[in-house]
């Protein structure tokens, strides 16, 4: 977050958040919690680390609901192949 915090954030400083990985989404939406529940900052920074954070939350959210559906095709995969096995 190399920007004037004040500013707000626009949509190309919301862009860096599709290249993370689940675990830095993860570990600056920690931080960014840490933030607003401190509280103290003025009104405009408090928004844009809101609206931050609910970016973080969604890619955070979108990694698993992808891990939970590659772990369902493996289960699905696994039991196709039992069932074939005792065929």
């Amino acid at each position: 977050m190399a920007q004037n915090p004040e500013e707000g954030f626009s949509g190309a400083q919301l862009e860096d958040i599709e290249t993370m990985t689940y675990e830095q989404a993860r570990e600056e939406l920690i931080a960014v919690v840490t933030k607003l529940e401190t509280g103290g900052a003025p009104l405009e920074q408090s928004l844009a680390l809101w609206q931050r954070g609910e970016a973080l939350a969604d890619r955070c959210e979108r990694w698993l609901d992808g891990a939970s559906a590659r772990l369902e095709e493996v289960r699905r995969s696994l039991e196709s192949t039992q069932e074939a096995e005792q065929s």
